[in-house]
């Protein structure tokens, strides 16, 4: 039996959700739900393999802005903003707080479902896993293994390092780091980039070296046998 993405769907109002849900439903997802965003974080952090988050905005406790900070602090699960605030700023904050789409209500549930589908169809065809110069990165089971051996990454550790990799031979400011692993709104400076850099530099041992440094500048990741192939190529 074919398993079923599993989708939360946050929003304050009981018929909202009886919407969404039972259409859902009808196309094959499993569906949880949560009155606000402090119920939605219990759902999400005590139960396994959500699929995607389906937030609304205006919200009572704490707001879909809010909720969406302190998921993105710890997880990566597609996020796609629900509210009736179609303002460009609004817009704006809510992918600036990580989400991956915008729905304006009142939608259509066919767009939804399409817009969910060609969420989850990214997710899947996204790279899961990369090794380069003794380092792997499982990007699902969220693990680093350093020569074939497993090693503890915090969750903004394994982003930078995942970050850094991603752009491979590219330099990288300080504040473009701190931009895309800690969001526009993170209110830190350089010296955040400088302690996690170290850390992950720790960690990684050996392999540390291919994250060199730019004096005045910032990071960039590097792997020698990169400069070996393109010197063969010559």
């Amino acid at each position: 039996m074919e398993k079923k993405d599993k989708i939360l769907i946050v929003d304050d109002e009981a018929r909202m959700r009886k919407l969404i849900g039972d259409f859902l439903i009808n196309n094959g997802f499993d569906i949880l739900e949560a009155a606000d965003g402090e119920e939605a974080l219990k759902v999400f952090y005590s139960t396994k393999g959500i699929s995607l988050i389906i937030l609304d905005v205006m919200m009572p406790k704490l707001n879909g802005y809010e909720t969406l900070k302190r998921i993105r602090e710890d997880s990566k699960v597609p996020v796609v903003i629900l509210t009736a605030k179609g303002e460009e700023n609004d817009q704006i904050k809510g992918f600036v707080s990580g989400a991956d789409d915008y729905v304006q209500k009142p939608f259509s549930p066919k767009v939804l479902v399409a817009r969910i589908n060609a969420i989850l169809r990214r997710n899947e065809t996204s790279t899961e896993t990369v090794e380069i110069g003794g380092i792997k990165i499982d990007k699902t089971a969220h693990q680093v293994f350093v020569d074939d051996k497993p090693v503890d990454f915090s969750f903004k550790e394994f982003e930078l390092l995942d970050y850094l990799i991603e752009n491979k031979g590219i330099a990288l400011t300080r504040e473009k780091i701190l931009n895309a692993v800690w969001n526009f709104d993170y209110f830190g400076d350089a010296r955040t980039v400088d302690t996690h850099i170290k850390k992950v530099r720790a960690k990684l041992g050996k392999r540390g070296e291919c994250i060199k440094t730019l004096w005045g500048f910032g990071y960039k990741f590097e792997y020698d046998d990169d400069k070996k192939q393109t010197k063969k190529k010559k």
